[in-house]
């Protein structure tokens, strides 16, 4: 999804970017052995993507999902979001890096029933936070909690959904175009 709007701002090199960003930016190319194109339109705003990035990092490191977890939270987020980049960047770590089956990535991206119970509870779960804004019903946590997740992963799905939000709202006023390296996973809302 896009919005009708697009952005006129150049997506940025490290050397045409702000100190901040530029800095992240050549973290991301030593990291990843390439600056992503999300990253280098959100290099317009520093802090847009230091706070994207920091909160990224944080959910990664200290949000006790498994990897497999936090991309299913990843797609379930911006599956809903509409974002075209972030469903193709995530179906990418999810099949090249975080284990996830790819009957569950291609059961999120499709819309069609998970076949991991507990997986498609924490997808539900994050799937219902954001379609009711943060206001989870008694099943919607029950059922949660139920999966063998705690409250406090309640919350770490609230970080996921903020910092998916920055980069899936970026994305739709971008038009972001697709990285080669995710090409592979191509995903129209």
């Amino acid at each position: 999804m896009q919005s009708e709007y697009k952005l006129t701002l150049p997506a940025l090199d490290p050397d045409q970017a702000a100190p901040l960003a530029k800095a992240l930016l050549d973290d991301a190319q030593s990291k990843l052995g390439f600056v992503p194109n999300m990253y280098r339109v959100m290099a317009n705003s520093p802090g847009l993507l230091a706070t994207y990035i920091d909160g990224y990092n944080r959910f990664r490191e200290l949000s006790g999902f498994t990897p497999a977890e936090q991309e299913v939270v990843f797609l379930a987020i911006s599956r809903e979001n509409g974002c075209t980049y972030c469903v193709a960047a995530h179906s990418f770590l999810a099949d090249q890096m975080s284990g996830v089956p790819a009957a569950v990535t291609d059961a999120i991206r499709n819309g069609t029933p998970i076949p991991d119970a507990k997986l498609a509870a924490l997808h539900d779960f994050t799937r219902n936070m954001v379609t009711q804004r943060g206001l989870p019903n008694q099943a919607d946590v029950q059922a949660f909690l139920a999966a063998g997740f705690s409250e406090s992963q309640m919350l770490e799905v609230v970080l996921a959904i903020s910092v998916k939000t920055l980069s899936n709202y970026a994305n739709h006023l971008f038009h972001t175009p697709l990285d080669s390296v995710f090409a592979g996973r191509v995903w129209t809302d």
